[in-house]
């Protein structure tokens, strides 16, 4: 039976019901007598209870989903509102799952689009920043000490100071070069990439930590592309923005035969703060892989960034040369 039908049929019944106890031992008296007013003000507010109570188990069912429809989040997928109450209900419930299962795919299929094609704009940048740039300076740092060597003694130290200044420049390229390109990673492997990287991040008033389980499955080059990128963000977010004195990036197999990264510091964790396009960026690339993303806060404080690459994704009886 429809919801229209239902809904008619419950008022028809309350409304036949009062009519026949009308027709038979209730009576109204002109004037009416308190005792009628009484009984007419008790079956009133018997009527609007029935309708009330039989209305929102009825529509029950629509309130779930438009909950459902209210914290659907692209970024978390796998939730589904439950198919629940009657017939059209209950179909319209399966239209939106099916609706929000189209959607992830397809979200899932232009995130992986849009970020191959950064990964190639960064591969891109890196190359022009070396080779153009890089070379640039380099030419220039030459140039000075050729004219230092050569200069007078009062200019001498102006040209070394230009030579410092341009090799800070130098070093400085190569640093945003090889954050757009982890060539590490290409040449070296996950496992040196990823203490390259905590080194990178080390600096006076953060210590950045690598902890790397023996026994780590094989994985395809997406997916340490991937475990790096998010380990990198995570460890710039904590540079930037958690005031912590410690960082660790722990990589161990998972008992399931995949592979868990985990990213914590010592600050002031997120909090009530609203994600940023780092967080998302986070999210959509461990969507690529399948895997699952969990940010919140850590044991004794900060945050804790959790990545699992599931064991479908990452083969336990290849072992990884720890490059």
């Amino acid at each position: 039976m429809t919801l229209y039908w239902r809904i008619f049929l419950l008022n028809a019944a309350v409304f036949l019901a009062a009519i026949l106890l009308l027709l038979g031992p209730v009576t109204v008296s002109t004037p009416v007598l308190l005792g009628e007013a009484l009984v007419l003000l008790a079956g009133l507010v018997v009527m609007l209870i029935a309708n009330a109570v039989l209305l929102r188990i009825g529509l029950a069912p629509l309130a779930r989903l438009t909950r459902a429809m209210a914290t659907a989040d692209l970024l978390r997928p796998g939730g589904r509102a439950p198919v629940t109450g009657p017939g059209e209900i209950a179909e319209l419930t399966r239209t939106f799952n099916a609706m929000l299962a189209r959607l992830e795919a397809e979200r899932a299929t232009s995130s992986g689009r849009a970020l191959s094609a950064q990964e190639a704009e960064r591969h891109r940048l890196a190359q022009e920043l070396h080779d153009e740039v890089g070379q640039t300076l380099t030419a220039v740092l030459l140039q000075l000490k050729h004219a230092a060597d050569r200069a007078p003694q009062a200019v001498q130290v102006d040209l070394r100071q230009a030579q410092e200044t341009t090799r800070d420049g130098l070093e400085e390229i190569r640093r945003i070069a090889r954050r757009l390109r982890p060539g590490v990673l290409e040449e070296l492997g996950l496992h040196s990439a990823l203490r390259a990287l905590t080194t990178e991040f080390t600096t006076s008033r953060l210590s950045a930590t690598t902890h790397i389980t023996p026994g780590l499955p094989s994985l395809d080059p997406a997916t340490e592309l991937v475990l790096y990128r998010i380990a990198q963000e995570g460890l710039t977010n904590t540079a930037r923005h958690a005031r912590a004195t410690r960082a660790e990036v722990h990589l161990r197999p998972h008992r399931d035969g995949g592979v868990s990264l985990l990213v914590r510091d010592d600050g002031h964790g997120i909090g009530a703060a609203p994600e940023g396009a780092g967080i998302s960026g986070m999210r959509e690339r461990s969507l690529l892989i399948g895997a699952d993303l969990t940010i919140g806060p850590g044991p004794q404080g900060g945050t804790d960034i959790r990545l699992h690459v599931l064991g479908s994704t990452a083969d336990p009886r290849t072992q990884e040369n720890p490059r």
